[in-house]
């Protein structure tokens, strides 16, 4: 393979973008907006060169991968060449299937139409296109230059092809792919998501505050972050959407989204993106600041 498209210059995308180009590969990134693309390109610097400061990378490596990157909001001119596509926008069943819909009648016939969607069906995106044996999920982690796994997910007609492709690409960028079948949430957020939704259903209780539900997670359980914390990371909104999926995917009470959860979305309180969630973000700013509204009265 040697032309990597990214559709989205989001979160997800930028990172993906940013790993294939730094292993070598062409990569165009797309986006309707041209903000989104010029503050992706931005955060890859930023990002490029916090690994020259720590030595992990040269000056020159830094160069050759930005040059190995292009940004466009031209969707067909970006994709009509590409060997592959990967999907990374927002976690929207409707905005996805217009996307593959759109992809299968610009892409090469050959190319594989990958999705990083972390919970939504492959076999019902691939069902919308004339080539459901070349698309695959491709799960990356966030962050995505740091995080080592990538979830493979197959749908109910990927080729064993397109399967052993995609995994050997993944790990030609020094990741380590894991194959999972198709089921709603895959195997990460089916048990990520509602072990945070348990834990927003235990503040919404009042058995424990913020703090405390995250101290407890981290170190009794050795987690790195609390599942509060990494909620307002992931963003409420992409927590919720999940939780939908589950519910709708699995059709068991047990997966059906915290009222809370659901009141906080509506309020736009979305974490770190909109600034505040379970805690207050601000930008430039490590500290953990309980929001206001989980703030216990001494």
């Amino acid at each position: 393979m040697k032309l990597i498209t990214v559709i989205g210059a989001g979160t997800m995308g930028n990172g993906i973008a940013h790993v294939f180009a730094q292993k070598g590969f062409d990569v165009s990134l797309v986006d309707m907006s041209q903000d989104a693309l010029d503050r992706a390109l931005a955060t890859i610097d930023k990002n490029l060169s916090r690994l020259v400061a720590k030595e992990r990378i040269s000056e020159n490596d830094k160069k050759e991968t930005l040059g190995r990157l292009v940004t466009s909001t031209d969707f067909k001119a970006s994709v009509v060449g590409a060997d592959l596509v990967v999907e990374a926008a927002t976690e929207n069943i409707d905005l996805k299937l217009k996307i593959f819909k759109d992809l299968d009648a610009t892409a090469p016939e050959g190319c594989i139409l990958a999705t990083n969607t972390s919970s939504i069906s492959i076999t019902k995106i691939a069902a919308v296109t004339s080539r459901p044996d070349k698309v695959i999920g491709m799960h990356f982690m966030n962050p995505v230059p740091i995080m080592k796994l990538v979830e493979i997910i197959r749908g109910y007609a990927t080729s064993d092809e397109t399967c052993t492709k995609i995994m050997d690409l993944s790990s030609s960028l020094g990741k380590s792919p894991v194959e999972v079948n198709d089921y709603p949430g895959f195997v990460a957020n089916r048990i990520l998501m509602p072990m945070i939704n348990e834990a927003i259903i235990t503040l919404n209780e009042g058995v424990a505050g913020v703090e405390e539900i995250d101290t407890v997670m981290k170190l009794g359980m050795a987690h790195p972050m609390g599942p509060l914390q990494l909620a307002d990371f992931i963003g409420l909104d992409v927590c919720l959407s999940i939780m939908k999926v589950l519910q709708d995917g699995l059709d068991a009470s047990k997966y059906a989204p915290c009222p809370l959860l659901v009141n906080m979305v509506m309020a736009g309180k979305l974490g770190a993106k909109s600034g505040e969630g379970f805690y207050v973000h601000t930008r430039g700013s490590k500290d953990l600041v309980i929001a206001p509204t989980f703030v216990k009265e001494k």
